[in-house]
């Protein structure tokens, strides 16, 4: 069949998918404020960041407890940091510790499988199908990243999308498909900072044109293929759809000035191979994303879980050859000290950077930038393998009403933990209390961002106490 493509409109076509291309493109409130002269709103920014293989837990008989135990000992706003976080504690007026969460679909599967539905919720299983659901992130991004140039920033150590149930990245579409990770300081600098050549625009008009084809051969085709291959070829075209809308911002912001920053102190070659600079880096480029308000959304997966990757060797920044490892070795002498050794490392880069944030003035805005900045930091594990009890850490958004300088211990004093030294693991015991559903934070995360919304993923409220 031939078709004549001058005589379609895509816009017309898209909106007859039931996606509205057309609104996004017109959000332009920021930019025509600016221009006549008025103030823009101060803007809300959201940072999540996944840490593998859990935290340390002895039990409290255990004389690594006072020390070595992840989470503080205490509740509420009387609670002392152990080792683990200690390096926070400049940080812990606007700082968060949260236990007793974790995602229901995930609380009966071993803790490598999880790393995918830290954002989501989603019932991904421990195997066979896979479908997964829009991350937290993203959900933000649809809200605020038209008013950027990068409407989130996706980044791992390990970069890609990795494998279902072993990711690379922490951030997933409407349509459950994973978003590739840049894990090259280099080419992240390059994306937020540096214009493309001359030739760029001729690539994007090659790119729109291939898409208007594109989708104009799948109207006709679509049309002879069964219900299940419509529904194999409407997910594909999602991602077009996904691609299409990027292409369209990318023209519309070619000819915007980037920002100028300076890299004096950067060192964009670097890689794993330096674990705390290469950390510092990245922490750094997503810094520099966000006082240059090139992106208000940025994940970092700081490494992929089951002992797979380049990321597997960040414990070498602190003397110790694999990451993963270090929660075998619990049963071993200084096995505790030796993983909260790394856990304090993860705090100390981690906190870095929220200090950063903090000793930032709110560039033409109210406060400091953590002020207008939330981040979220954790695992989809505790104990050994156990994909309950998630460590959790929230710090800043305090203009977005978040309250600090509180542990919220919904896990209670019986915490599961203690080494392992055979047998059973601790996901396949018997939980014996009930963790509350980690998207009922979620969504009072999503409203004080601005989101109107009543839920998330599996959520049944939200969590007013943050």
């Amino acid at each position: 069949m031939t078709l004549n493509l001058s005589s379609l409109d895509r816009r017309r076509f898209l909106r007859g998918t039931g996606i509205a291309l057309g609104l996004p493109w017109l959000e332009t409130s920021v930019a025509r404020g600016t221009a006549a002269g008025q103030q823009p709103s101060t803007p809300k920014r959201l940072a999540c960041f996944y840490m593998p293989d859990g935290v340390p837990m002895p039990l409290p008989e255990d004389p690594a407890h006072e020390d070595w135990a992840w989470f503080p000992h205490g509740n509420g706003e009387d609670f002392t940091l152990t080792r683990c976080l200690e390096p926070l504690e400049p940080l812990r007026s606007d700082l968060t510790v949260l236990s007793g969460l974790s995602h229901p679909s995930a609380r009966n599967i071993h803790g490598h499988s999880n790393a995918d539905q830290f954002l989501t919720g989603a019932p991904t299983g421990p195997s066979g199908d896979y479908t997964n659901s829009i991350s937290l992130d993203q959900e933000f991004a649809a809200h605020v990243g038209d008013n950027t140039r990068i409407s989130s920033l996706v980044m791992s150590t390990d970069g890609g999308t990795g494998t279902p149930r072993g990711t690379h990245t922490m951030s997933f579409s409407r349509s459950g498909r994973a978003l590739p990770a840049e894990h090259r300081p280099k080419r992240i600098f390059d994306l937020l900072f540096v214009k493309s050549d001359g030739d760029a625009a001729r690539r994007l008009s090659i790119s729109q044109s291939a898409l208007d084809d594109l989708l104009a051969d799948a109207r006709s085709l679509r049309a002879t293929l069964s219900a299940s291959d419509q529904r194999s070829l409407d997910e594909y075209l999602q991602s077009v759809r996904e691609t299409e809308i990027k292409v369209e911002k990318a023209k519309r912001w070619f000819n915007i000035p980037f920002p100028t920053v300076s890299v004096d102190h950067l060192t964009l070659d670097i890689t794993p191979d330096d674990p705390r600079g290469y950390l510092q880096t990245m922490f750094e480029l997503i810094y520099l994303a966000f006082k240059t308000d090139s992106t208000r959304v940025a994940t970092y997966q700081i490494g992929r879980e089951n002992a797979i990757g380049v990321s597997d060797y960040l414990a070498r920044a602190v003397g110790f050859h694999l990451t993963h490892q270090l929660t075998h070795d619990t049963k071993e002498p200084g096995g505790w000290k030796n993983f909260g050794t790394y856990c304090r490392f993860l705090s100390e880069e981690y906190g870095r950077f929220a200090g950063k944030l903090k000793a930032t003035a709110e560039p033409g805005g109210d406060g400091t930038m953590l002020d207008n900045t939330l981040l979220l930091f954790g695992s989809a594990s505790s104990a050994f393998h156990l994909s309950r009890n998630y460590p959790l850490l929230l710090t800043g958004g305090r203009k977005m009403g978040f309250r600090h300088g509180q542990y919220l211990n919904y896990a209670g004093s019986n915490q599961a933990g203690g080494a392992w030294t055979g047998g059973s693991e601790p996901w396949q015991q018997a939980a014996t209390r009930e963790d509350l559903p980690l998207s009922n934070l979620f969504v009072t995360i999503l409203r004080r961002l601005g989101v109107d919304t009543e839920s998330f993923s599996d959520s049944t409220g939200d969590l007013a106490e943050v």
